[in-house]
Parts: C-alpha cells; structure tokens; sequence
C-alpha cells in the first residue's frame, strides 16, 4: 500500500470530488458581504431540487445530528406525545433527542434489518391519539434499510394529524426525494454524505404546516430556532457566522448534481447496489436486508463464518480500504459498505476486488473473482443509463 493512499466506503464521511476540494480551498471573503449573499442566492434554487420542495431549504453550520435535534426542538413541545419509528441505531437517536427535551415518547420497534410497514404504522397510531409528531428515518445507516417514506405520511393522516420529520442524513441527494409530493413535513440532511462534502454543514426543509406549529412554540432554543433561520435566509444572509469553505463546496456539489441530472445520479445508486449486493450473492455470503428493503447508499453484509473485525483490519493493512462496523446490537456482526455520493461502478468494482481478497487473507474460503464478476456482469447489463 502506498503511503498516503486510502479508500473510504464507510456510510458517511465520503470521498470528496478534486473539483469540490479546490472550491474548498478559496480564499475566505466576508461572510455579511455582497459575495457570500450572491452565493446563498445562487444556492437556494438548486437545494430545492434536491429536496423537492418549493419550500426554503435552510443551510446550518452544525452535523446532521443537530438538524435532527432542531426539528424536535422546534416542531415538537415539552410533554408532546411523539411516535418514533425505530428500525436501527439512528431511529433510536431520535428517541434519545425527544426524551432530552421532556418529551413523551412511543416507540414503534421493527426487526434491525427490515422496513417499516406504514399500514402498521398507521394501525399502531390509532390507539395513542394524541400524537403530535411522527419521526422516522428514509435510510437507516446502521442496517442498509431504506425504508417506504413515499407512502408514511399518506397514512399517516388518515388517522393523525401528527408532523411527518424525517431523518433524509444518508441519501438525500443520492435517491428520489419529493417532500412535497410525500407530504413530509420536515426533513433534515448533513453534506458528509451524499453531498460529497465535509461533515458541518446541515440543511433542513420545512412545511408551512410545520411552520404554523413552530411559530406557536415560544421554546424553540436559540442557535437552532430554525424561524431564525428563514428569516436570514429570505434576506441572503445566515444568523451566524456560516461555514464559508463548505458553502464554496456545496455551490460546486451543486454544479456536479445538476451536470450529471438528478435522475442519473439516482440511476447511478440504484446500479451500485445492484452491483455490490450481486458481488456477495455470487459469493453465498449472506446480507442483512431483503432486496426490496436495501438502500441504494450503503450495504450491510451480514457473514455467517467471518470474523468482521479481523477482516476490516486486514482490508485496511492490505489496501488502506475501509468499510464500517455493525453498531450496537450488531456490533461484530456485520460490515457495511457506502457506496454514494462520489462513488462511480469502477470504484465498486476495484473495492470488490479488494474485498475479495482480504476475505481469502483472513482466513475465508471464496472463489477468487466470483463476486467482482457478478457484479460486472451486473454492470454490462444494467450500466446503460449510468453511461
């Protein structure tokens, strides 16, 4: 392994695109001047799209924890009766938030490694009434599950008036997202992930629904009173000091989504999880999810003879690749591989390869080029759209 040379496929943070560091690397200029107002202005539209909302989509210089942490503190009061929806280690962080706050929360626990059922949902929420707020998460980071956040909210409001907030962290930007079409109240995204760019900077979107229910919150804290937020944004400007680098970044991220169209970047997740899904198929090692449940950013592989820490280290000494661990309850019993944002099928392929190898280096009996091959065949097939 050369000095120096890494390769990240963890679920976030994830590669940065060269055109993206240099934007990075600008010099600083005043951030209440006229340039950094032009280049929230050039911004807002195309976060929009992202998003797919006419709303404003606020930028906030903080992880995505803290998007999560300020759409509770803003949408929901102390007391508020909330169901969560917790299919992995970051629907229960929003059980942690709620419960911070004084909050009531119900929790509505589905097996690690499958998507929710919204009929179920909906079924549940019929016997606690009062809810005020539904969270759930689009893909659970920590099981590769993409759950069906495209039909929550429609039955969710059959029997409910309660918020739809959404954890978007690790695919917006990477899958199909209509806020307004899914009727999502809010939903929140970090730029470490699918937005090919460093950890620190949040962006939330919000429902004028959800607006009329925070404007009647007088406790929506200070740094992350998200009415702030707008305020500023209508004027160009934030209501602190932003994080001007990942500003430049994100209007050059921007640039690539919209070079690529939104549609062939989604294209292209959908064709790296095909592809590394066929890779340990072929290889009969098994995965967490269902193919109907999988995300199309990241992948957890669920071995059953494998030592997952052993493997991780001889993948990072052999070749300085690494891939994630399980986390809690599945902590040593899963890998998981990110494959968004900067990520394109020859990247997948070289870290097959790669994989393969450090399978057969800790001790694993595979088939040497089995998976890369299913997963190249996998591409000839399906990488026309991606071409």
């Amino acid at each position: 392994m050369l000095q120096d040379q890494q390769y990240l496929r963890i679920p976030g943070p994830t590669p940065i695109p060269p055109s993206v560091q240099r934007a990075m690397a600008k010099p600083m200029i005043g951030h209440r001047g006229n340039e950094t107002s032009e280049l929230i202005r050039s911004i807002k539209p195309r976060l929009n799209k992202v998003f797919g909302t006419k709303q404003d989509v606020l930028i906030v210089t903080g992880s995505g924890t803290s998007g999560l942490e300020a759409a509770v503190v803003n949408a929901v009061k102390p007391l508020d009766e909330v169901l969560v929806i917790v299919t992995g280690a970051f629907g229960a962080r929003f059980v942690n938030i709620c419960e911070a706050y004084g909050i009531r929360v119900h929790k509505y626990e589905v097996e690690w490694g499958k998507a929710f059922n919204p009929i179920e949902i909906q079924q549940h929420l019929r016997t606690i009434p009062k809810i005020s707020a539904v969270f759930a998460t689009y893909c659970e980071t920590s099981t590769g599950v993409m759950n069906p956040i495209h039909e929550l909210a429609a039955a969710v409001k059959e029997v409910s008036d309660a918020l739809i907030i959404v954890d978007g962290v690790s695919c917006v930007g990477g899958v199909e997202t209509k806020m307004d079409e899914w009727a999502i109240d809010i939903m929140v995204t970090g730029s470490q992930k699918a937005f090919m760019l460093p950890a620190g900077l949040m962006f939330i979107a919000v429902s004028e629904r959800a607006w009329d229910v925070i404007h009647s919150n007088p406790n929506r804290g200070f740094y992350l009173d998200l009415s702030k937020y707008r305020d500023n944004l209508a004027k160009d400007t934030t209501p602190f000091t932003p994080a001007l680098s990942l500003l430049f970044g994100l209007d050059q991220v921007l640039d690539l989504l919209e070079k690529e169209g939104l549609e062939n970047v989604y294209s292209r997740h959908a064709l790296l999880k095909e592809m590394v899904r066929g890779a340990f198929k072929a290889l009969d090692i098994p995965l967490l999810t269902n193919d109907e449940d999988a995300s199309d950013t990241v992948t957890a592989v669920r071995p059953d003879e494998i030592d997952v820490e052993q493997f991780r280290k001889v993948i990072k000494k052999e070749f300085g690749l690494s891939v994630a661990g399980g986390q809690e309850r599945l902590k040593g019993k899963i890998f998981r591989i990110g494959h968004m944002g900067y990520c394109s099928p020859a990247d997948v392929l070289q870290t097959l390869s790669m994989i393969e190898i450090g399978l057969i280096q800790s001790g694993n009996e595979i088939e040497l080029g089995k998976g890369v091959a299913a997963a190249q065949r996998i591409y000839l097939k399906n990488g026309a759209n991606y071409r």
